[in-house]
């Protein structure tokens, strides 16, 4: 089936008018508006641009195992709901954790025939498993997570040392939530404040320059994971101009939320590491415009409401549901910034395919996946209901710019009925 969407969309890094023509699940050319075609049309109003779907390579499905928290199905929904057409999931938190190739085939069997988008799958590294790493991504994982301190799951250990995993890693890459345990504190009760002294920026900052020096003996990989702590972005560029193979995501609540405004005893707001204070905020969005921090993905981390809101910062889970209107969240603080919404989709789409190499995704491009969301990015909508397994989000009852009026998967339209591939690391 050849389609042809006709209106503004956004292509190479702008938005311009032109007819995206669609031919079976691939883009097969981008043409000016008005070129003549024999395919069925699809206009977009005058206030919706077409962007190309998101790519969220960060996001914790939990499934199987820890389903009541989130799972494939109730995931991939709100994904599609939000303009995402692709999710990697992280290795933690379902049971068992996705450490060897066994384990990655039970994850696969547990998704499969559930998913509304694509998913792929990181593997993870602790201590032990090392070696097994190289047979993990042979068997499709684009690569594999670590945690430098306690993840907060106890058959997820921490991996002190990264190098081993670096290097049998060897061109595949390893995510590293990067802080470091001697330089935090515990933390009991409602305020907000007494958390966030506990997880200061320092403890980040020294965790990522162990990660950087990691990377420089060995030559390997590292993608520091849901960057907060702006102080680090100085490092990370130097880093990066010696030649230390780095990339940096941050997440919407780094970018939207502000330390002085969440309230005391509002565990919603919990996430390791922490919202911190809105100077930060503005670092980590120009961090984000010069270059040194490369993407902006979701950090999905739900769990139930009785995990969840605790009123006890200490005791709640780390942890933000936002996987359907991170883009809503990052465009309304964006816009207000003076960003362009393309630069935004670069951050969101663009930028995580190409962290896992899924260079047919995350682009408006002959050959790409015609994997496309249309938004009005103007209209308003006050965040409600949400397709996640809990309502349990910060983001509740704000009112937030850009609707996601539809979502296509490989040319089709995404509707009730799942969809989605389990992609592999490597594939075309």
């Amino acid at each position: 089936m050849r389609t042809v969407f006709r209106g503004r969309a956004i292509v190479d890094g702008g938005e311009r008018p032109a007819a995206v023509l669609v031919d079976g699940e691939r883009i097969a050319a981008v043409l000016p508006i008005d070129a003549p075609l024999d395919a069925v049309e699809v206009r977009p109003a005058a206030d919706e641009v077409l962007i190309p779907g998101l790519v969220d390579t960060h996001v914790h499905v939990n499934e199987p195992g820890r389903t009541e928290w989130e799972g494939f199905a109730s995931a991939t929904r709100a994904a599609a709901a939000g303009g995402v057409t692709t999710i990697v999931d992280m290795p933690l938190n379902s049971l068992p954790p996705t450490l060897d190739a066994e384990s990655l085939a039970i994850k696969r069997k547990a998704a499969d025939g559930q998913c509304a988008v694509d998913v792929g799958f990181w593997g993870g590294a602790v201590p032990g498993n090392e070696y097994a790493l190289p047979e993990l991504v042979a068997a499709g994982a684009f690569g594999a997570k670590c945690f430098l301190l306690d993840s907060g799951v106890p058959e997820f250990p921490p991996l002190p040392d990264p190098r081993t995993a670096l290097r049998v890693l060897g061109d595949a890459v390893l995510l590293a939530h990067a802080e470091d345990a001697a330089l935090i504190g515990s933390t009991r009760g409602p305020r907000y404040g007494d958390f966030l002294a506990s997880r200061p920026a320092a403890a980040e900052d020294s965790a990522i320059a162990r990660l950087l020096d990691a990377a420089r003996e060995t030559g390997g990989r590292v993608h520091v994971v849901h960057l907060s702590s702006a102080a680090a972005l100085p490092l990370l560029a130097r880093a990066r101009a010696e030649g230390v193979r780095v990339t940096v995501e941050t997440c919407p609540h780094y970018l939207a939320l502000a330390a002085e405004e969440i309230p005391d005893g509002d565990t919603r707001f919990k996430c390791c590491p922490p919202v911190r204070e809105e100077a930060n905020r503005d670092l980590l969005w120009q961090g984000l415009a010069d270059g040194v921090i490369d993407m902006v993905v979701s950090d999905h981390s739900p769990a139930t409401p009785e995990l969840k809101g605790t009123g006890d910062f200490g005791s709640a889970w780390g942890g933000i549901a936002s996987l359907q209107i991170g883009l809503a969240v990052v465009w309304t603080e964006a816009r207000r910034r003076g960003w362009s919404l393309a630069a935004v989709v670069d951050r969101m789409a663009t930028a995580p395919a190409d962290l896992v190499g899924l260079r047919h995704k995350g682009r408006i491009a002959p050959g790409a996946h015609a994997d496309l969301a249309i938004v009005a990015p103007d209209e308003t909508f006050t965040v409600g209901a949400l397709a996640h397994r809990h309502p349990t989000t910060p983001y509740a009852g704000r009112t937030l710019h850009g609707v996601v009026r539809g979502t296509w998967l490989r040319g089709e339209r995404v509707g009730p009925d799942p969809r989605g591939r389990l992609i592999e690391r490597g594939e075309r």
